[in-house]
């Protein structure tokens, strides 16, 4: 074991300044340019950086866009030659418009141009199926969703970057991508060897539809990663770097260095990870952190950070390992805002702050944007109806969301009427709903809005139920996989159906009252009830939802969704209330 010492722990809002020349026996500097979740954000999404000047003042800076990423990234290779730029997994999928209505090829295209090394897989890689994953990788135009690829560049080349997948494991044993990658930097005598190692979460095939990696296994991550070090090191690693798809959340703002309240799904994982390890790049929580375990373990000194989502953050690292010994002798990391052009929000013009540094778009990356987004613009200006008012995603006291009934409802509608047995019930998953739907204010919505509230395409399934499974279903909210009463993934409900739960009583029996219609729920009664694709396949650990029977597979969620709208003149917005959490 390596006696590793933390030389410094910065933690800024903005970039370090260039390093100076160095004596011929100092250590050798890598620069680690890292980010994760990028979601297909091509263009800024109008979000903003909660951040503060230097007299504590808060404010809000403009951040994100594939263009200005692409420029802050190129400004940080610039201040050191030993670079690498890395991805902690979901880089594509629950996509914008623009990205998405191209199965996320312009993605990969603009990953090209702004020189990504590394992408460790995250679950939203798989949310179309491993064989397009693996398009993702190697190019061309197979197709293999309803989306039809290739339609605006007709030879689509595949990453130039490397997918790396340590835990994803094919039927045959073998991992679906390389499980790590060895870079060196430097030359000759003062030549070092760093060490990726990529994955996702163990849980990946319970976040996607389970058809779309029928015969990979996701394991362990510790057990994949320790698996690993022994190899790599023999390969004369000098340092090993983890990019994983699982995070953690913190108590304090992304520019607190204490780490506080650092908690979440990687923790388990972290504990149990060799003290070989050197730095964490995490992901999946969408969170910006930059955490120094040892002050947790002081056996495991590694660094662990996460750069938000959407490109509005990188985290800049520099690992310096002496080329004699093999040694890390230092590691400091810092948090940059990849602030961009301005806009207007419900609160306001939001406009770039001289405090941090402001980039420009860069001109490849910024050509690719806009040819794709140019291709997209009609289909997503295109007025789909009217709404009275904001229909937001935040849950209330007892889960519930305007929008998430709002959707339910849609969901009904589209399938009540079916020839074949229509629907008294419909569920759609909170995760589901990714942004607000806020109409103009002549109260319209787009169907882009409506993509970005709802961006999955899934089909629309219609099973039969006993009273008994749903109940089963409602239940699995709280005590499923993942799912718990500390950590519940919430259905939404339609219309007509009601319910309360109190988290008080024992596993099982925390769901009660149920009602369709004013009349009580029979356990042994037959339902119709309508889900997304995701969640009929037992997506989010709601693998009640398997037991269904006669499915019926009807439009997809986004077209219910238009219709629903477009039907109502102007939609009046459901209320809460169709659930009832009784305990505290």
């Amino acid at each position: 074991m390596r006696n590793v010492t933390i030389a410094s722990l910065m933690f800024l809002s903005a970039c370090v300044a260039p390093v100076a020349s160095l004596p011929a026996d100092a250590p050798v500097r890598v620069k680690i340019i890292a980010f994760n979740d990028f979601h297909g954000a091509l263009q800024p999404p109008g979000q903003t950086i909660a951040a503060a000047a230097p007299d504590g003042t808060p404010v809000r800076v403009p951040a994100g866009g594939a263009a200005y990423l692409a420029s802050a990234i190129a400004r940080l290779k610039s201040i050191n030659p030993n670079n690498v730029v890395v991805s902690a997994g979901d880089l594509i999928s629950a996509s914008p418009l623009a990205s998405a209505l191209f199965l996320d090829e312009p993605t990969i295209l603009a990953m090209n141009a702004m020189g990504l090394d590394f992408n460790a897989v995250g679950n939203h890689e798989f949310d179309r199926g491993s064989a397009e994953l693996l398009r993702m990788q190697y190019g061309g135009c197979a197709r293999h969703s309803a989306e039809i690829p290739c339609r605006v560049d007709p030879n689509f080349p595949g990453a130039r970057f490397r997918f790396l997948a340590a835990n994803v494991t094919t039927a045959s044993g073998n991992t679906l991508f390389p499980g790590y990658a060895i870079k060196s930097f430097g030359r000759g005598r003062d030549q070092v060897r760093i060490a990726f190692i990529g994955l996702t979460l163990k849980e990946t095939d319970t976040l996607v539809t389970p058809k779309g990696v029928a015969g990979l296994t996701f394991r362990d991550e510790a057990d994949s990663i320790n698996a690993l070090i022994p190899k790599v090191r023999a390969e004369g690693a000098d340092a090993v770097v983890v990019l994983i798809h699982q995070g953690v959340s913190t108590k304090v703002p992304y520019s607190d260095a204490s780490c506080e309240g650092m908690d979440g799904g990687l923790m388990p994982i972290l504990a149990r990870l060799d003290p070989a390890v050197d730095l964490i790049v995490s992901g999946h929580t969408h969170n910006a952190y930059v955490c120094d375990y040892g002050r947790i373990d002081p056996a495991k000194p590694f660094l662990v950070t996460s750069a938000g989502r959407n490109g509005t953050m990188l985290t800049d690292i520099t690992l310096s390992i002496d080329p004699e010994s093999g040694e890390v002798t230092g590691k400091n990391a810092s948090s940059v805002i990849v602030q961009s052009e301005g806009f207007i929000d419900a609160s306001g013009p939001v406009r770039p702050i001289d405090l941090f540094p402001i980039y420009s778009p860069d001109p490849a990356v910024a050509s690719i944007v806009d040819r794709y987004a140019a291709a997209a613009a009609p289909i997503a200006a295109r007025i789909v109806g009217r709404l009275e008012g904001p229909a937001l995603r935040e849950a209330g006291p007892s889960g519930e969301s305007v929008l998430g009934n709002l959707i339910a409802d849609a969901f009904l509608s589209a399938t009540h009427a079916h020839a074949s047995g229509g629907s008294q019930i419909a569920f759609t998953n909170s995760t589901s709903l990714r942004t607000d739907l806020i109409p103009s204010a002549d109260g319209s919505v787009t169907f882009g809005q409506l993509f970005r509230a709802q961006p999955f395409a899934n089909d629309l399934v219609v099973k039969t139920m006993t009273g008994r499974q749903i109940r089963a279903v409602l239940e699995q909210q709280f005590d499923s996989g993942s799912n718990s009463v500390e950590r519940p993934i919430m259905l939404q409900a339609s219309k007509g159906f009601i319910y309360s739960y109190d988290l008080r009583d024992p596993v099982g029996s925390r769901v009660r009252d149920l009602r369709i219609d004013g009349r009580p729920l029979a356990d042994k009664a037959l339902y119709r009830v309508t889900m997304n694709s995701f969640l009929a396949s037992g997506g989010d650990n709601f693998t009640a939802f398997t037991g269904g029977a006669d499915p019926l597979v009807g439009p997809r969620d986004i077209a219910a969704l238009e219709a629903y709208i477009a039907a109502a003149g102007t939609l009046q917005l459901p209320s809460l209330g169709r659930v009832t959490r009784l305990s505290p």
